[in-house]
């Protein structure tokens, strides 16, 4: 499976790097560094329709699996219906990001999985203030969706 979840920032949204990986990595990506560590945002800039670093990718890249491929892998769940998941999620990511757009958010971060968590703090303060207009609930009820669907099948929460 190479959909890419892992990488462009819908589930993660960052990876972080041990302190041997870091030689080898500061010529392949930005990395972020303090004390001696780093880690890198996602989307990750060697993603394209698949990693350009694959085999010389990050130790938390390497060990990471979402529970889709891990059921894929154990023939606990059809290759065509992990596709048909795959398919659902990325709908629902492009409808999200379109009410986005729509209601005008001015939101800083380039992940998807970082958009959630700055559009969650916008909504609360909203929330508070009582301003939130139907187009927001649905947008709410939509990520709550993603996010059900991103528990149950990969194993990550957007929360």
């Amino acid at each position: 499976m190479s959909c890419g979840f892992c990488c462009d920032g819908t589930l993660i949204g960052f990876v972080q790097l041990g302190r041997e990986e870091l030689p080898a990595l500061r010529g392949l990506m930005d990395i972020e560094e303090a004390n001696g560590e780093g880690f890198f945002l996602q989307p990750c800039n060697n993603y394209c329709d698949g990693c350009n670093i694959y085999s010389n990718r990050p130790k938390q890249c390497r060990n990471f699996n979402c529970e889709l491929l891990n059921s894929l892998e154990q023939k606990e769940f059809d290759f065509d219906l992990a596709v048909e998941t795959i398919n659902v999620v990325k709908q629902k990511k492009i409808a999200i990001e379109k009410k986005l757009a729509m209601l005008q958010f001015d939101l800083q971060s380039q992940s998807f999985y970082f958009k959630m968590v700055e559009l969650k703090k916008v909504l609360q303060k909203n929330k508070v203030e009582s301003t939130l207009t139907e187009n927001h609930l649905e947008l709410i009820s939509d990520i709550n969706k993603l996010d059900g669907l991103l528990l149950e099948k990969f194993g990550v929460s957007l929360k």
